[in-house]
């Protein structure tokens, strides 16, 4: 199966795919999927709360998840033999550097330990002549001479949730084993951490050990009275790709792989200087090489840099790599120059990256000369800042002896943060060169304030709930079919989708255009789409394989692949006559849900229309 948009197709919970499960989850909780029971994919995944932890050996913001799943076919003995079968026959890892977490259980929850795993794990490394002695506690006690490890619901449990009391109710979920790499105790990297006072063990962060791999059992589901088993027991596995190469290297910088490698030779050769020396040194290539693959990747799945929503995170991707290359010297647009080495990379994988080349370029361009521009004012906000405290600094010299150190304001620096896109970084340092010291508990106060209000806004934004098959949240994705094929009528048949976002309250529908949309031309498209809900057509879903699909006139999603088998969905009407679309008013590719009669959705009202950039338009619109 091939890897899902960065982008969520109608789930309003997340604003990224940050994990494998994500586009499974409906196959998870007892839907068929079209392609069978045994399924394997390489998943494009953006974690955009990881951000802060790029610069260590390890961490990346963009990674792919190599998955494997089992729908309610094999089960655990299978699933860890092979994987072992992999890690140590197929790549050649030597299996006495490989260890492995388990479930400890919880017995509130009623969820026993996971003693089944361990003895699996204990005849595969038997069979390598390895005793693997099952150690309680590792977090506390570290390594205790073991080989497999029991460890609470805080680090072998897998939901979407970060535990079990914090999961939803609907939300499956289950125990896991994790597999992880030693780079050995030789290195002594764990003496040279900041870990060095604590005992290490295998999910230590001192980055002797790396995770490659965790295989998840995911046979609960939580219910407003505790855990119920799932009617089948699936497996869910994903092995961070750049971390299993990592492995394959022998190297616990996972910045040496081929991935990152080209974009830190570039990065040497503009900046005249090396990647080697300490953590500190390597920090500003490792950051800017994660941040510009990740925000190419994202811009190749339609995000591009903005002030809001996915576009957020794709600007702040830019500007902290920005930010680093001016600790290396490079004080010249670079951003766009990079674009191609991320495209030549991908180009064979995913092919959207190399197609959209052009935009991307052009967009990380304009977005560095933006944040050139802003600099300058906020230097100018820096400057009226320390001529304030320089009056306030005189002010308590004439009064009394105080404490005379400057300190610049923690909201203003927070206001260069979110207005002017300033990392802390960069207010720290030229604070600093003017002779004066952050206010970083008034910065963090600030910061805590506008995340509270951010997060009272996302509850309301994203109140469609978890990959919400509501009855509203149905009726608006059944509408943005007839709305896709509305606006091809009106617009032309080079219209599009570029993407889609669904709450319980409206949709929002992003599609290829270049000009706005004339009042007549919006006026046409919501009269095409209540027609066809007026006619109460019947909505059908078949499964056939991708070309049958297409063959058929079938609509899919710009720029996505699809499996050898895909669910169709075809909006038919009688009065139309008979061919190859079957008399389908709008037939699309597409994974549901849907109403059964057009006549469900009520009359559809568009709200507005607005442009986001490089021939993106969106619409907003509701039914009522």
């Amino acid at each position: 199966m091939p890897s899902a948009s960065l982008v969520p197709e109608n789930d309003p919970t997340t604003l990224f795919t940050g994990s494998g499960m994500q586009p499974m989850l409906p196959y998870l909780l007892g839907q068929k999927h079209p392609l069978g029971t045994r399924i394997a994919d390489s998943q494009k995944c953006f974690r955009s709360q990881d951000i802060e932890e790029v610069g260590d050996n390890r961490h990346t913001t963009y990674f792919e998840m190599l998955g494997n799943w089992s729908l309610g076919d094999y089960y655990k003995e299978e699933q860890l033999a092979w994987f072992f079968e992999f890690l140590t026959r197929e790549l050649g890892l030597d299996p006495q550097r490989l260890y492995v977490s388990v479930f400890a259980g919880n017995q509130k929850l009623s969820i026993p330990r996971d003693d089944e795993s361990v003895g699996i794990w204990q005849k595969l490394f038997g069979e390598q002549g390895i005793e693997a002695k099952a150690v309680d506690k590792a977090d506390i006690n570290g390594m205790q001479g073991g080989r497999i490890f029991y460890y609470d619901e805080s680090k072998n449990w897998w939901s979407r949730a970060a535990t079990p009391r914090a999961m939803p109710v609907g939300e499956p979920g289950g125990p896991d084993s994790e597999v992880f790499y030693d780079f050995g105790a030789e290195l002594k990297i764990h003496e040279h951490s900041s870990y060095q006072n604590q005992p290490c063990h295998p999910n230590c962060n001192c980055g002797r050990f790396l995770e490659i791999g965790n295989s998840v059992f995911m046979a609960y589901q939580k219910t407003p009275s505790g855990f119920a088993p799932l009617p089948k027991k699936n497996v869910d596995f994903g092995g961070g790709l750049e971390r299993i190469l990592a492995s394959v290297n022998g190297n616990p910088d996972i910045f040496t792989i081929d991935l990152f490698r080209p974009l830190i030779c570039h990065l040497e050769e503009i900046s005249g200087k090396k990647y080697q020396g300490n953590e500190e040194d390597k920090k500003p290539f490792r950051v800017i090489a994660d941040h510009v693959r990740a925000a190419v990747m994202l811009a190749a799945d339609g995000v591009f840099p903005s002030n809001k929503d996915q576009g957020y995170f794709s600007r702040r991707l830019l500007r902290r790599s920005i930010r680093y290359a001016k600790t290396l010297g490079i004080e010249k647009n670079f951003l766009s120059d990079l674009v191609p080495v991320v495209a030549d990379m991908y180009q064979n994988d995913y092919a959207n990256v190399k197609q959209n080349e052009k935009n991307i370029v052009q967009a990380f361009h304009d977005e560095e000369e933006k944040f050139r521009k802003t600099l300058g004012r906020g230097l100018k906000i820096a400057l009226a800042e320390q001529v304030k405290i320089d009056v306030q600094v005189k002010v308590k010299v004439a009064q009394a002896n105080e404490d005379l150190r400057k300190k610049f304001s923690g909201k203003v620096a927070f206001d260069l943060y979110q207005t002017y896109g300033f990392p802390i970084e960069m207010t720290i340092e030229i604070a600093k060169e003017k002779g004066m010291e952050v206010d970083l508990a008034g910065f963090e106060k600030a910061k805590r304030e506008h995340q509270e209000l951010s997060r009272r806004g996302a509850q309301q934004k994203f109140a469609g709930g978890l990959l919400d098959h509501s009855e509203k949240t149905t009726r608006l994705h059944t509408a943005t079919h007839l709305l896709h094929e509305a606006l091809r009528r009106v617009l032309g048949p080079q219209v599009k989708q570029a993407g889609s976002n669904i709450t319980p309250e409206r949709l929002r529908f992003d599609f290829t255009h270049q000009d706005k949309l004339s009042e007549e031309e919006l006026q046409k498209i919501a009269k095409l789409v209540n027609e066809i809900v007026q006619k109460n057509l019947l909505v059908v879903q078949e499964t056939m394989s991708l070309d049958k699909a297409k063959k058929q006139g079938a609509l899919a999603l710009f720029g996505q692949k699809y499996g050898e088998k895909v669910k169709v969905y075809k909006i038919v009407d009688p009065s139309l006559p008979a061919g190859g679309s079957g008399q389908a008013y709008s037939i699309e590719v597409c994974g549901g849900p849907h109403v059964v009669k057009t006549g469900e959705l009520g009359k559809f009202r568009i709200l507005k229309q607005e442009n986001i950039g490089k021939g993106i338009r969106r619409i907003r619109a509701v039914l009522e």
